[in-house]
This record gives C-alpha cells, structure tokens and sequence, in this order.
C-alpha cells in the first residue's frame, strides 16, 4: 500500500487506543523530509555541480547550498565554501518521494534486511543513511566513478520514540523486529 496523505489520516484510528488519543490532531504527521549529502573534499565547481544535477533528479527539486561557518585549518576548510548541500520537501513531492523511498529503493539496497528503529531519535525523527545514491533509478545508468552517500531525514511531529515507532510500522516502513524480522 502507498505512504499517502490518507494512510497518515488513518494513523488516528489505528493509533488512538495504544496511546490514548482523544483528538485526531494528537496523533504524529509527517512535516517534511530533508535529504542531505556533504561534497567532501571535491573542490571542483563541476564535481558539485554534477551532485547537485544527481540530486535534482533524484528529488525533483533543486538542492540548496549549505555552506561552511567558520574556516578550519587543519580540514582545508575555509568559510564560505560550500560544504554540503540539502533540499527541503514538503507536500505532495514529499508523499512521492517517501513512496518512492519505501517501495523502489531500499528493496534495492544490497543486502537490505530492514530498517533499525534505532534510526527514530528520541524526539520522534527518523534519519536514514544511504550509502550509495545509484540505488535510485533515476541514477541508475550513471557513471560509477562519482558515487555519493545522502541522508533522507523524515520530521513528525510524534512526541516520542514509541509513538513515532507505531505510527512509522503503521505507514507501512520496514522497521526491524526484535529478531530480525520485519513487519
């Protein structure tokens, strides 16, 4: 089943009894997902550029910038000098992109068993680390020469751990049972 804008409408109904919601506004939503990568040592304009071009296929947006704060000697680092970039979505290309996330890609990450849910932070966040970005299909066919990890950061408004843990298996992700086996 597809993570949609109605499947987190449903997450009332299956949540309200475990944690005693009494209002559909209690129960966690998805606000939005940040995907981010840092561009390393890669000085070159063209290098980040082409990161950038990979990223713009990948989310369907244009990936903002994020430069460095202060200069660090010691990692080559000088401020100003764009030190990774990040792109912000919400909406409708928010729901694709998870569903595309959940159903295409992590499937075709090698050896892909589940998803750890010692990826949900303490304040209701789920941050995933991608090594490879070729597992999208987009950048499928790519040059191989140029392979970049990324973190897929998905914000909700859950107050903790458990609850973010129910409403997550209850879209549908592939969390990680106690031994190993997902649900």
């Amino acid at each position: 089943m597809s993570i949609t804008k109605e499947r987190q409408q449903t997450a009332y109904l299956a949540l309200q009894e475990a944690f005693h919601y009494t209002s559909s506004m209690q129960c966690p939503r998805i606000m939005k997902v940040i995907v981010s990568t840092g561009v390393g040592k890669k000085r070159d304009k063209k290098q980040i550029e082409l990161i950038e071009n990979r990223l713009m296929h990948i989310t369907g947006q244009k990936p903002a910038a994020r430069a460095a704060k202060q200069s660090i000697a010691s990692f080559k680092v000088r401020e100003g000098d764009t030190v990774g970039l990040q792109i912000t979505l919400r909406g409708a290309r928010m729901f694709d992109f998870i569903d595309k996330l959940v159903h295409i890609v992590l499937p075709r990450t090698r050896d892909f068993r589940g998803l750890s849910p010692k990826a949900i932070d303490e304040m209701g966040n789920m941050t995933i680390g991608i090594k490879e970005h070729t597992i999208f299909p987009e950048t499928a066919d790519e040059d191989l020469k140029d392979v970049f990890g990324l973190a897929v950061t998905l914000v909700t408004t859950a107050k903790s751990k458990p609850e973010a843990e129910a409403f997550f298996r209850h879209l549908g992700f592939p969390l990680i049972v106690d031994g190993g086996v997902k649900r």
